[in-house]
């Protein structure tokens, strides 16, 4: 029986891991503590699943004997959590991204080295039937050698209150000190994505980004929704009284710590981008092109990955009109004008079915791994580092090299 703690009293704790854990692994796994700096919130966890709550993070570690440390606090902390857990002799489990900057990545690197002890990266994504058989395909050699990725990620923001991609400025997320901004907290998905389908690490990036739909650009704001003078006016207004859970996981820990989940999308100190490009280089002379928008009538993706013997083409749409299609196709170009279709059934939970079997192999030991899905701190390293290189790229106004941060 492993014992397991928690940093961090999240949603995404709650229900990727503590639920799962507490029903579907009980038999091997013991919850023995969770540390939040908010201890309402770590408190409504807690007294659910009968895990104790501790006030201090260093209390718990000395006190439970755990094996395993889980992390899913607000990313620009996760190094510290991740660094006290390694240095006392756990393994850790860290929710993406492993960290926001080069300091903290440095500084995880080493004490993963110096405690031997294993950090594993939650990259979920990579579990999904769709980009599966995407990592399937490519590394047949089915369209031979890589010369280049154009990936364009879009997140929804169609006055839907649960819209995905204005959610990002309601939170915490929504400053860069706190997220890395989204090149930081949501492109190291999609960055993982591409490094494990072509196989490759990044070596150089440069990027654009801009503040374009939210933030100062608003013409009515106020502190948080529930308190805005401009209810009915404002298309973006979110009652998050009307969500049972949202009222009592947050807005009844409110006082403790004053984050909300219904902020105003419009506050003037949101300093993050929501329109963003970048380019990156590989170390086999792949050329990568991406684009994530935040303000998009729809949600989902699209990647064409070019070859020296034909093309792949993917598209999956997430929410919107075209989402609809129970079918998910990839198409292969060869040089020849042949075309070649797969068709995946649509898998709509859990990330696109990526959650379940990313938890399988976390904690069901002496599973294969063919395919390379756990992702340990290297992987976490070269997902993040194109983000944080992409943010001094902007700042900066210059190509960033990788070898510069590391």
């Amino acid at each position: 029986m492993k014992k397991v703690i928690f940093a961090g009293a999240s949603n995404r704790s709650l229900g990727m891991f503590v639920e799962p854990l507490a029903k579907d692994y009980a038999d091997a796994y013991s919850l023995v503590g969770i540390f939040d700096i908010n201890p309402k919130r770590a408190g409504y966890i807690g007294d659910r699943y009968g895990i104790p709550v501790y006030e201090c993070f260093d209390e718990m570690l000395e006190k439970t004997g755990a094996d395993i440390g889980i992390v899913t606090t607000v990313d620009a902390y996760h190094h510290e959590y991740i660094i006290k857990c390694l240095n006392a002799n756990l393994d850790v489990i860290t929710e993406k991204p492993m960290t926001t900057d080069a300091e903290k990545t440095r500084a995880i690197l080493a004490a993963e080295r110096d405690s031997g002890r294993k950090l594993t990266v939650t990259f979920n994504y990579r579990y999904a039937p769709y980009p599966t058989k995407l990592k399937e395909l490519i590394s047949s050699g089915v369209i031979g050698d890589i010369y280049s990725v154009h990936f364009e990620w879009m997140l929804d923001s169609n006055m839907d209150v649960l819209a995905h991609g204005t959610s990002y400025f309601r939170r915490w997320n929504r400053y860069m000190n706190k997220s890395g901004g989204l090149l930081v907290h949501k492109s190291t998905h999609h960055f993982d994505l591409v490094n494990w389908i072509i196989d490759d690490a990044p070596v150089e990036i440069a990027a654009f980004g801009e503040l374009r739909k939210y933030g100062k650009n608003g013409d009515l704001r106020g502190v948080n929704c529930r308190k805005c003078d401009h209810k009915e006016e404002c298309g973006f207004y979110y009652d998050i009284t009307k969500n049972e859970f949202d009222t009592d996981f947050y807005t009844a820990a409110e006082d403790i710590d004053g984050s909300y989940k219904d902020g105003c999308v419009f506050a003037e100190d949101i300093d993050i981008y929501d329109t963003m490009s970048v380019n990156v280089k590989y170390k086999k002379g792949t050329v990568m092109s991406y684009s994530l928008n935040a303000h998009s009538p729809y949600e989902g993706w699209r990647m064409s990955v070019n070859g020296s013997a034909g093309r792949i083409e993917a598209y999956l749409p997430e929410s919107g009109q075209t989402s609809n299609n129970n079918i998910q196709t990839i198409k292969i170009f060869d040089n020849r004008n042949n075309v070649t279709t797969y068709d995946l059934p649509k898998v709509t939970t859990d990330h696109g079915g990526g959650d379940v079997r990313l938890r399988r192999d976390l904690f069901t030991s002496g599973r294969p791994d063919p395919l390379g899905y756990s992702a340990g701190s290297q992987a976490g390293v070269n997902s993040i580092i194109i983000g944080i290189a992409a943010n001094i790229s902007i700042k900066e106004k210059r190509i960033v090299t990788v070898d510069s941060l590391l």
